[in-house]
């Protein structure tokens, strides 16, 4: 057994974690399935994490705080805009579809494992809930259709506060000895956690998005605000009616997401890099709980029940919600085959194993072991088909190849036209109508909004779109794109063009190039090059022509054959995917791309 002392043991988690979280960005995979066996090195192998001993008596209330904070990180992405016409479906999959994933599982667990039919319930209860911390994961890399990712995230963050509520309801159910007085009581508890837990959440977010609305707490207060409001609003309903919080902070999120007029990018922001981390921490603490053998004790029965909730719980319960929905066949399909279970589960299930326990049921010991299981198994085997599925069916959007211009011009729409050719995703956008619709009446796919408009983020079709090009003759509009879309996009994926040309013995704080090194983003073609100068050339009737590379690009040998004027503005591979030339990027283009370039003046 490895000892280690307490606040090395805790710095080593974070550590451990944040490795976690890069190799799955690097593998494409949902992190929880790296946490997880970390978690198990961890614990039950090295024995160098024992949560309970690391934690104390803090344990069971720093998982239900940060299950509080994930929820709430979740709810605040849930757009009422994004789910009119699907809200049926996802109606009936946190109900009827709910009920009836419980039922099967409840059955198959009773008759798999010879337990109680009170340790079957509640472990029926636990699998209901899925959650945004292994769905979300799966939707990024998978990329699917918009009526598939938006009914699976709703579900998602919705399903997880409704099945923990059902676990309670099952819980006291079986404490109070079962029998018609308990099942009174069970109704009387399920209508007060909605009732309590969403008036609290009603009222706590509708008075903080006011107080933002009306600028009452400065901007540099609005994240530890929101945080203490998430701790507060989750005590007091929890004091009130035990295991209400959840339902408190997903309500909470979501009215405060649907607010007008409220600024949320700061606390959106915050939340997820603090979801991140407590995701990255539970899971592996979590997972230093799990009994090797109790997990081997299991046998094929654990192997069958996944097999049940996978290919016969899942399936049902989404044939019977999306009944009479305008959803295709394959997209039913794919639905049916996405459903991980994640953070939640686990941790009910620890929850309630040690409270159920402490009532007598040993048989209650197979929850945890169980659980996990059902989770390992879900998100391995969905994270390794999502994808080849998704592509099979043809709902997977397109690769994120494309480029969102800021700037309607007669430069921008050139290129535009130009890369439109090669089969490039291309779309224009404008703060000016009259500029927009010069894009539109050249065939050009234009953003028919304000690009920096309060719900740009929101409405703005960006598949296909992984770079940002700031192409405007206006430098504020392209500045305050590359602060706007930096999160969409990320800073490697920037362009800005140098707004002004360079000038020897300026000044260096006052250059453009300076300009764009404090944005940290990226010079857009050269850094000889300016947006005057590119828009003088195409006045001058200078075009954007293609040449086709017979040998490796030589900058020196294209000047020669192309006049020392021309400007490299992209290299497209052979597959036609575009690259921007940049001072900033090591382009090496080969034979058989193209080079898109501006000259002929």
């Amino acid at each position: 057994m490895v000892h280690i002392e307490t606040i090395p043991l805790i710095a080593l988690i974070f550590l451990v974690g944040a490795l976690c979280q890069f190799i799955a960005w690097r593998v494409r995979m949902p992190p929880i399935l790296f946490l997880l066996i970390a978690g198990m090195v961890a614990g039950p192998l090295l024995g160098a994490v024992r949560p309970e001993q690391l934690l104390g008596e803090l344990f069971y209330p720093f998982v239900s705080l940060s299950v509080a904070i994930i929820l709430f990180e979740g709810s605040l992405s849930l757009k009422i805009k994004e789910i009119r016409g699907l809200h049926v479906e996802v109606r009936n999959l946190v109900s009827f579809g709910m009920l009836i994933t419980w039922i099967i599982t409840t059955l198959s667990t009773k008759f798999l494992f010879e337990v109680s039919w009170e340790v079957a319930a509640l472990f029926g209860a636990i699998m209901v809930v899925s959650g945004p911390t292994v769905v979300a994961p799966i939707l990024r890399t998978v990329r699917p259709i918009e009526s598939i990712s938006n009914i699976l995230k709703w579900e998602s963050i919705v399903i997880d506060p409704i099945g923990a509520s059902l676990a309670v309801l099952v819980f006291e159910f079986i404490v109070i000895g079962g029998g018609q007085e308990a099942l009174g009581h069970t109704l009387v508890t399920f209508s007060q956690l909605l009732i309590i837990g969403g008036a609290i959440g009603l009222i706590t977010g509708y008075l903080f998005g006011v107080c933002l609305r009306l600028y009452l707490i400065p901007e540099f207060l609005h994240n530890v605000c929101a945080l203490g409001l998430v701790f507060t609003s989750f005590a007091i309903a929890d004091t009130i009616q035990p295991e209400s919080g959840l339902v408190t902070v997903t309500v909470f999120g979501v009215l405060l997401a649907n607010m007008r007029d409220v600024d949320l990018k700061n606390i959106l922001a915050f939340k997820e890099t603090l979801s991140i981390l407590l995701i990255s921490v539970l899971f592996i603490i979590l997972a230093a709980r799990i009994d090797i053998n109790g997990l081997a004790q299991l046998g094929w029965n654990a192997v069958f029940i996944c097999l049940i909730i996978q290919l016969i719980a899942r399936p049902v319960c989404v044939i019977v919600s999306t009944l009479g929905s305008t959803l295709s066949r394959v997209e039913k399909g794919f639905i049916s085959w996405v459903g991980p279970r994640g953070i939640v589960a686990a941790a009910i299930s620890s929850l309630f194993a040690f409270k159920l326990e402490n009532y007598g049921y040993e048989d209650a010991a197979i929850l945890v072991p169980l659980t996990f299981t059902v989770i390992i198994f879900t998100v391995t085997l969905q994270s390794l088909t999502a994808l080849p599925l998704a592509k099979f069916l043809r709902l997977k959007l397109p690769e994120n190849d494309g480029f969102l211009i800021i700037g309607s011009n007669r430069l921008s729409r050139a290129i535009a036209k130009k890369l439109i050719q090669f089969g490039v995703r291309v779309m224009i956008a404008d703060n000016s109508s009259k500029k927009r619709a010069e894009a539109y009446y050249e065939d050009i796919p234009v953003y028919r909004a304000e690009p920096l408009g309060e719900d740009a983020g929101f409405n703005l079709d960006s598949a296909g779109l992984g770079s940002l090009l700031a192409l405007s003759a206006n430098k504020s509009e392209n500045i305050a794109a590359t602060f706007y879309y930096r999160r969409e996009f990320g800073r490697s994926n920037i362009y800005m063009v140098l707004p002004s040309p360079r000038v020897k013995n300026k000044s260096h704080d006052d250059s453009s190039e300076q300009t764009i090194s404090r944005l940290r983003c990226k010079t857009m073609f050269s850094e000889e090059v300016s947006y005057p100068l590119l828009a003088e050339m195409h006045k001058k009737k200078a075009k954007i022509k293609v040449v086709s590379l017979e040998r490796k690009f030589d900058i020196d040998e294209f000047h020669e054959a192309h006049g020392k004027d021309a400007v490299p503005l992209f290299a497209l591979d052979s597959q036609n995917k575009a690259y921007c030339f940049s001072p900033q990027n090591r382009l090496q283009p080969e034979e058989g791309w193209h080079i898109l370039f501006l000259g002929g003046v």
